[in-house]
């Protein structure tokens, strides 16, 4: 496997917003991390990134291994060299990676000389070079402007070419098309797939959109509270979600012929990671809601490449 993560736990402070996550992903795949906002996809990224010390956090127990690397005893020197070289992280807004006074082309090329060891000449070759498969138009010109010169979607491009160009072998996109219109989402997705299919990258997406996951992924986790509360091929969570959450998540998806009013929605909100309910974290919400989930926490059950944990699982409640 490129990545494995094995019982994740991350701490701030006495807080603990993930809690034994695991999760894999070989070359040339896509993994989907999906859930509502807080419930721990930036967090995974940025532990698998080593950004956890930055923010006030700290991986308290678990295992990340990178091409059989362990990543989570790697000083920060060791962390530099793969960081946006072999393991690259394509933010939701460009302009808070963008440096705003630095020529977009120069950004790329910056890359590409730490990682890759160009002179300058040949960085800038590869940074035009890239540009034009993220099919910027006219990428001579390009290269010179500044990102306050571009639009949304091209600076999103640019983005990703930085990205591309320390020739990463794992991507991480962290709600890449949150802030562009449709149409420029839809083409930004598509070119991630192209990217994958076409160089054998793994791909970690983590996104709230349910119908980007159903198109693009081959596998999804479900993230609710710090925790993979569902795990498997799209195809089998898609078509049958064993947790409530999974369900009441792939409900929110709009469809055509939908008649108004009967699109559903989710009560309440993803509690804080200090103010936890005990036994099953979605129990506040769940409305299959049983006696032992307010009492206990569900065991992960694996069977055929998914887990899923929910006690009306093992209760024989849920197929």
């Amino acid at each position: 496997m490129l990545l494995t993560i094995e019982n994740l736990k991350i701490g701030f402070g006495p807080f603990e917003p993930l809690s034994g996550v695991d999760l894999d992903l070989d070359k040339g795949e896509i993994l989907g991390l999906v859930g509502e906002s807080g419930s721990g996809k930036s967090m995974t990224a940025m532990s698998i990134m080593g950004l956890l010390p930055l923010m006030g956090g700290r991986v308290k127990a678990g295992s990340i291994r990178f091409d059989g690397t362990e990543l989570t005893t790697l000083d920060e020197r060791s962390y530099r060299a793969l960081r946006g070289g072999r393991i690259a992280l394509i933010t939701q807004n460009p302009m808070t990676s963008l440096d705003p006074v630095v020529r977009v082309g120069r950004q790329i090329d910056q890359v590409a000389q730490l990682h890759l060891h160009l002179d300058r000449k040949e960085a800038k070759a590869r940074s035009v070079e890239l540009m034009e498969r993220m099919r910027i138009p006219d990428p001579a010109l390009a290269y010179d402007l500044f990102p306050h010169q571009l639009s949304g979607g091209m600076r999103q491009r640019i983005v990703i070419a930085m990205a591309l160009a320390g020739d990463p072998e794992l991507l991480i996109a962290d709600e890449p098309t949150t802030a562009l219109d449709v149409t420029v989402q839809a083409q930004i997705i598509q070119l991630l797939v192209q990217l994958v299919r076409e160089r054998g990258l793994g791909l970690v997406l983590i996104t709230h959109d349910m119908g980007v996951v159903a198109q693009t992924c081959d596998r999804v986790a479900v993230m609710y509270c710090g925790q993979v509360i569902e795990y498997g091929s799209v195809t089998t969570i898609f078509d049958h979600p064993r947790h409530p959450y999974t369900g009441a998540l792939i409900g929110c998806i709009p469809r055509p012929g939908m008649l108004p009013g009967t699109l559903t929605g989710i009560p309440g909100v993803v509690p804080s990671a200090g103010n936890m309910p005990n036994g099953c974290r979605f129990n506040t919400r769940c409305n299959r809601v049983m006696d032992v989930c307010r009492q206990s926490m569900p065991t992960p059950m694996n069977e055929a490449g998914r887990s899923v944990s929910c006690f009306l699982h093992t209760a024989g409640q849920l197929p």
